[in-house]
């Protein structure tokens, strides 16, 4: 079929006066169709008017689609098993596609431009990584800045609040400075509820921007689109970085991801007529500068040193001075180390092991008691207390601790017990509590309320009137 230039381009000839044999000479086309044109006497080319083959089942496609819950190939089969008709899955997939059946209409993608030192977008990816000799499922961290095109990305076990502040401290380190907003795809590690424009971040993130000079915004729910240049760095990620590298440990697939990421920032890009860091030369200036101390980045938690003198932390263990068998300590997970403190004093300091399946101890020869110690190293100052106390106080707390395996903690209770109540009520409950046997010390304090009530909370006797 002629086009509409060529036709038109023929009523134009035959509008000046040239012939049916001329102006097919001219075009390069048969006098017969120079003819349908002039008998047809329109520019446009005229519709296709023919019947499909499927069009008298539309409505049976229709409710196909529905049942068969979108899959085409057995909508085929379905409509084949009902009507006898000769049409093939090509035919039919045609059809879907022409009428808008299963096939939403595409939409066109935004433009978004970026001025210099305006916005980063960040976001994670997951992949499987060799990482010390077997294959490991990690979370990939990346951090684009959306006008120069410069990107840093890290390797993580897992990837929670703590994690994304380390990652976000390096980041804006690596670039010197930070965007005045980081674009997110709504992660509840940042988000606090809403999304888009009516996303509300953590405080605890929403303070954390703040101190490094930026603030977090969320794109529209389902337009990935406006965060793009953070997801196109995944797949270079996955088929440049990844593919056929091993690792050593994190920290070695961190470092070489650092100078992977010099090499590409400093790789020319067709696209942008220019390399990543020869734009980052003009927005260097518009980012917003770090503050001149920057707090380190830890989690922190609460643990009880346990009776072997270690505190645990995703699954390892690591050494404390004996002396604190019992005590509540503090540590501070940073992103290498793993830091105990005793109220503001650090008391222990470990490298941080990765998280694995497996339990590991780190052990400090100088956190182990001296030969012949072992005994003494093992008793708590409530020990000694209760045991200064005397019967039946000594004799109870040496049958708890034989029997419970958190004794440190149950000694404590019991210590507390009698700093709290009166001394024979709570003389007399222990005493039936090692006459029974019984060492629960929820039930030791019901019986030592009840003694109590029994004592000092009677209630006068009624007397006759009269």
């Amino acid at each position: 079929m002629l086009d509409q230039t060529i036709r038109a381009s023929i009523l134009t000839l035959r509008e000046a006066g040239h012939g049916t044999r001329a102006i097919a000479r001219a075009l390069h086309i048969s006098r017969g169709a120079v003819k349908a044109v002039i008998a047809d006497g329109r520019a446009a080319p005229p519709p296709i008017e023919r019947d499909e083959r499927a069009d008298p089942f539309r409505d049976d496609i229709l409710a196909l689609h529905a049942s068969c819950k979108g899959n085409l190939v057995r909508v085929h089969e379905e409509l084949l098993s009902r009507h006898p008709i000769a049409l093939s899955y090509q035919a039919l997939t045609a059809f879907c596609r022409r009428h808008g059946i299963g096939h939403e209409p595409p939409t066109p993608v935004g433009h978004y431009p970026f001025e210099p030192g305006k916005e980063m977008q960040h976001d994670t990816s997951p992949h499987d990584v060799q990482i010390s000799g077997a294959v490991r499922h990690v979370q990939t961290a990346s951090l684009v800045l959306a006008h120069s095109r410069m990107v840093f990305m890290q390797m993580y076990p897992r990837f929670t609040r703590f994690h994304c502040k380390v990652f976000l401290t390096e980041a804006v380190q690596y670039f010197g400075g930070a965007c005045a907003d980081c674009m997110i795809d709504n992660t509840h590690v940042v988000v606090l509820r809403g999304t888009g424009k009516e996303m509300v971040p953590v405080p605890e993130m929403e303070a954390f921007g703040r101190r490094l000079g930026f603030r977090f915004i969320a794109h529209e729910k389902g337009d990935a689109n406006r965060s793009a240049h953070v997801e196109r760095q995944f797949d270079h990620i996955e088929r440049n970085f990844i593919a056929g590298r091993e690792f050593s440990d994190f920290a070695d697939a961190n470092q070489q991801a650092r100078t992977w990421c010099d090499k590409v920032n400093a790789s020319f890009k067709r696209h942008l007529h220019a390399s990543p860091r020869d734009l980052f030369a003009v927005e260097a200036s518009r980012l917003r500068p770090l503050p001149a101390w920057i707090p380190e980045v830890y989690a922190l938690h609460q643990r009880i040193v346990d009776l072997e003198g270690y505190v645990h932390v995703d699954g390892h263990m690591y050494s404390v001075p004996y002396q604190l068998i019992g005590k509540t300590v503090e540590v501070r997970e940073t992103k290498d180390q793993v830091r105990v403190f005793i109220g503001p004093r650090e008391v222990s300091t470990h490298a941080l092991r990765a998280a694995t399946g497996g339990r590991q101890r780190t052990t400090l020869p100088e956190h182990r008691p001296p030969r012949g110690q072992v005994a003494a190293a093992l008793r708590s100052p409530e020990e000694d207390e209760l045991a200064a106390a005397g019967a039946p106080f000594a004799e109870f707390a040496a049958v708890l601790r034989k029997r419970s395996s958190r004794w440190p903690v149950a000694l404590r209770r019991l210590a507390q017990l009698r700093r709290d109540y009166p001394a024979a009520p709570l003389a007399a409950a222990i005493e039936t509590a090692i006459h029974y046997g019984l060492y629960d010390l929820e039930r030791v304090e019901r019986v030592i309320l009840k003694n109590i009530a029994a004592t000092y909370f009677q209630l006068p006797e009624d007397r006759d009137e009269g």
